[in-house]
């Protein structure tokens, strides 16, 4: 299983000049590169590197360096080529289509740039590194992390790792190969895990994961973001766009809580995780329009995907199972009607008259249906994901 793991580099003033340089010489080689590939038609690795790799030699930069270039400028036209094909760009002739296709790809002057073992090397006992420059190799640059990082870069790292400036600061990104532990083959039953609106997990053991104070937050940003959006000025722009980043790192780090303490109980009690396929929820569900607004503002695919990782990391196994009418269908008598549900927030059986609040009662029924799911051996595993530790 792959993990990916960033430290923040701690450069001294040369250092951090060297670092800029090279950046910059590396984006503008995949820049002009990449005006080079729209032009021609040329968009493969080979055919790139048959058009352009002596001039990008010529740009100062190493053999390793100029090979890095070609393969993103590559990658990146490939990355278009899919969206294009999946209609995530619009349809043709649309303004958005035209605006992705009529152009060559840009890259960024800090935007990311991958080196090998041959232009990086980690010395992780000693928290520095070595690496190549358009003004020589660095030697000892010092390099910060969580201890837990740290011990999966000394043991896990492999393949390459992207030098990064975001927000004032220097990143190395570097790619582990973590071992995915056994997998427990009889879990004592399976925690159910229901995704909502109000409370954004709840499970079957009776937690919920969010809160008042939650919620009046993500109204809050909402207010901001629709404000920004009608002012429309180019400041505006900016803070909305410095807010979005600010509402995606917290959105990220609640997640990672959320689901390291799901994990971290099923672990603990050894039992499975069962999960709702949400695939198509935003297509499937009807809601209110401010209800739908709530929905769209809140990953819950990556909260799936954070839990399938962390779960596959102790051996917790983890199942899919089919959501429809777990919010409808009684945990006791498996009676499913529509009025069962009164409000949002409470459950009550037209036929027992069993009452119990709404989510605790929808993730009964998705334990109880990952339980059978994982007995008939249909376990449905999601595709691997490289998410940061």
């Amino acid at each position: 299983m792959k993990l990916v793991v960033q430290v923040k580099l701690l450069p001294t003033s040369e250092q951090a000049s060297a670092l800029a340089a090279t950046l910059r010489a590396c984006n503008d080689a995949a820049n002009w590169l990449s005006a080079e590939a729209f032009t021609h038609g040329v968009t493969s690795r080979g055919g790139l590197q048959t058009l352009s790799y002596a001039a990008l030699r010529a740009r100062e930069l190493s053999a390793q360096p100029a090979l890095h270039v070609l393969r993103k400028v590559a990658d990146a036209y490939a990355a278009l080529k899919a969206n294009v094909q999946a209609g995530n760009v619009g349809k043709p002739g649309s303004k958005r289509y035209l605006r992705a296709t009529s152009k060559p790809i840009t890259f960024r002057a800090g935007a990311a740039q991958p080196f090998d073992d041959r232009c990086l090397s980690w010395q992780v006992n000693s928290a520095t590194v070595s690496i190549w420059t358009i003004r020589g190799r660095l030697k000892g640059l010092a390099f910060t992390g969580h201890p837990e990082q740290l011990e999966l870069l000394a043991g896990c790292r492999r393949g390459e790792s992207d030098l990064l400036y975001r927000r004032g600061q220097w990143f190395l990104i570097a790619t582990c190969e973590v071992p995915e532990a056994d997998e427990e083959q009889r879990p004592n039953g399976f925690i159910g895990v229901d995704l909502g609106i109000v409370n954004i997990a709840t499970t079957s053991t009776g937690r919920q994961h969010s809160g008042r104070w939650l919620n009046r937050r993500r109204d809050k940003d909402r207010r901001l973001r629709t404000k920004l959006q009608r002012k429309g000025t180019k400041s505006a722009e900016r803070r909305a766009k410095k807010h979005a980043g600010r509402e995606a790192r917290r959105a990220r780090d609640i997640n990672h809580k959320i689901s390291k303490s799901i994990v971290s109980e099923a672990q603990r009690t050894g039992r499975g995780i069962a999960l709702e396929d949400l695939g198509g929820i935003r297509e499937r569900v009807r809601l209110k329009k401010p209800q739908r607004v709530t929905l769209h503002s809140w990953s819950f695919h990556q909260l799936g995907r954070f839990i399938e990782y962390k779960a596959k990391r102790v051996g917790v196994p983890v199942v899919h199972v089919e959501p429809a009418h777990t919010s409808r269908e009684c945990s006791r008598c498996h009676h499913i009607d529509r009025r069962n549900r009164p409000s949002q927030a409470m459950f009550a059986c037209r036929s027992c008259g069993f009452v119990e609040h709404a989510d605790l009662n929808a993730s009964h029924n998705i334990a109880a249906r990952g339980w059978c799911t994982w007995v008939r051996g249909a376990r449905s595993v999601a595709p691997a994901l490289s998410p940061t530790a």
